[in-house]
């Protein structure tokens, strides 16, 4: 492999060449061989790196702190960050020590090596535009770092409340569909009372959309930002200038309303903003579990079970037992919900693990928030479309439906039209079939009942 060598304090490293990413990065990459799983997969989290790394180098340059040219030259390099274009240079392990220092870094030195290229200069020609004295002037990882997950989770939930009302729409359209069709309720999975499925799926529509009216409320805490507070929240290296500057700056990049924290030093450490965001997050996963498991029992048979829908068939069930076909995409959203319930975990214990003025677990708070948001955003595009979108009533319901109405036309020369109709329709809400309704209500015996059977 052809390599260029960088060096600092600790000594020389060698780089592949070619690599955005620096000295600083090199020595995560080779520290920090945990997950496999890159920065650069969370886009939101680049991005948001991104968004922050420009509004600096937009205030730094209007305040003379660098040059023009160095300035617009890190803007520029951002704005490619913030596009998407540069994902594959963000290679430090999700999961790492030193409170995101090496995402913090990865960043600096992907900007300032893009924007050196951009200048016609070759990679780290540092002298120029130097990944700390530049790219991070006025900064600390432990204000941009958190200020960056917080605008990542804000970025992230827009594609997961697309997904939600997708599932919310795939539901209600069918609970209309299914208006009409009568079942008995279960309560304790014992029969209840009379209801419709056009209910039971309606309720489903119900409440995943209150649980996105929930997600936007948690989110509206991760817009207080501690930007600006630099190590421990009392703006260290920070000019008096740049810390009054750089929010209104990063509002106008991130087109988001943040706003200040009301102290710095607390805003420093506090991640209880992730840890709300974080349990409403496993809320959503567990509703969309619980749903799943019903689908999946309404559906069981068909010949033994409920059998009261017919899901979408997506693919064999078995090897060994020909035309079995089983309810992967229900299944699959119940395994996603695990996987969330357990990220909530991780939050929990990163959060109260932090100690005094930082929390140095942020990278397991990220990497388990925004991996489930993902998650679920996919699992619940996945149930909407390949499950929900093509369910059917089922043949318990559909026997039912149909025999109900067989009977009451077989009574029709018995008892007339209208009686016969008012029984059908007394049996559409009870649940119970016709005939036995007209034996109940004496309006034919047994024995009439077995000549029309038979």
């Amino acid at each position: 492999m052809i390599t260029r060598t960088e060096s600092d304090s600790l000594g020389s490293v060698d780089i592949p060449d070619g690599a955005l990413w620096g000295i600083h990065t090199q020595r995560a990459i080779n520290n920090f061989r945990i997950s496999g799983t890159p920065v650069g997969t969370h886009r939101a989290l680049v991005k948001a790196l991104g968004t922050v790394k420009a509004a600096a180098a937009l205030t730094n340059r209007d305040l003379g702190l660098i040059p023009r040219e160095v300035g617009d030259a890190i803007v520029a390099a951002s704005r490619d960050v913030i596009n998407g274009e540069l994902d594959d240079q963000f290679v430090v392990d999700v999961i790492q020590g030193g409170a995101g220092t090496s995402v913090n870094l990865n960043a600096n030195e992907v900007i300032a090596n893009r924007a050196l290229t951009l200048l016609g200069h070759d990679l780290g020609r540092y002298d120029i535009i130097h990944p700390i004295e530049h790219v991070n002037l006025c900064q600390s990882t432990n204000d941009v770092y958190p200020t960056a997950i917080r605008i990542a989770v804000v970025f992230a939930l827009h594609p997961l409340l697309d997904a939600l009302r997708h599932l919310e729409s795939a539901f209600a359209e069918r609970g209309a569909a299914f208006a009409d069709v009568p079942k008995l309720g279960r309560t304790q999975l014992q029969d209840a009372v009379p209801m419709t499925l056009g209910q039971e799926f309606t309720a489903f529509a119900v409440t995943i959309r209150e649980d996105q009216e929930r997600l936007i409320d948690a989110a509206r805490l991760l817009l207080e930002c501690s930007i600006g507070a630099t190590a421990i929240g009392t703006g260290v290296t920070a000019t008096p200038e740049y810390r009054e500057q750089i929010l209104g700056r990063l509002i106008s990049v991130a087109n988001l309303d943040l706003t200040p924290a009301g102290d710095l030093i607390e805003a420093t450490w506090d991640t209880g903003a992730f840890v709300q965001f974080s349990g409403v997050l496993k809320r959503v996963a567990t509703k969309l579990s619980k749903i799943s498991s019903d689908l999946r029992l309404l559906a069981s048979g068909p010949e033994t079970g409920f059998a009261e829908i017919t899901l979408p068939a997506r693919q064999a069930g078995s090897s060994i037992m020909p035309g079995k076909v089983n309810p992967v995409i229900p299944e699959v959203m119940n395994q996603i919900a695990f996987f969330a319930f357990g990220a909530d975990l991780t939050v929990t214990f990163a959060a109260e693990h932090g100690q005094l003025q930082l929390n140095a677990f942020e990278p397991a708070i990220a990497h388990a928030i925004l991996q489930s948001m993902t998650w679920v955003g996919n699992g619940a595009s996945t149930l909407a479309a390949l499950c929900v979108e093509g369910i059917e009533v089922g043949p318990a319901l559909v026997a039912r439906r149909t025999s109900n109405s067989a009977q009451a036309t077989a009574l029709v020369p018995l008892l007339g039209y209208s009686r016969a109709s008012t029984l059908a329709a007394e049996a559409r809400v009870s649940g119970e079939d016709v005939i036995s309704l007209a034996i109940r209500h004496g309006l034919i015996d047994v024995e009439q009942a077995q000549q029309l059977a038979g």
